[in-house]
């Protein structure tokens, strides 16, 4: 398998990326004009299982540094954080440039 979007190699993945997904249009409304008079007909989309196991495995993991955040909590709240401005301007200029 290749590296699409960031996505490497994962037994998990390709099991996932091989079944076979059923969707069906796009959950808009349409209108058929029948005499004169229009009736609405709505389109349907059915997810397979694979959309579930990729939702619940993006819940279940934390991108979050616990630790970390309570540190800079605690120097926050005791006044003890600051940001050099020369390291803020750095990153304000690297970002531009990207």
């Amino acid at each position: 398998m290749s590296h699409t979007n960031g996505i490497g190699s994962s037994p998990l993945l390709s099991t996932l990326l091989h079944q076979t997904d059923r969707v069906g249009g796009s959950g808009a409304q349409k209108g058929a004009v029948t005499n004169g008079s229009v009736s609405l007909t709505s389109d349907s989309a059915q997810l397979s299982s694979t959309a579930s196991v990729l939702s619940q495995a993006v819940s279940s993991t934390s991108d979050v540094r616990t630790e970390k955040v309570a540190a800079l909590k605690a120097a926050i709240s005791a006044g003890n954080y600051s940001v050099p401005a020369g390291a803020v301007a750095d990153k304000l200029i690297d970002h531009l440039l990207r």
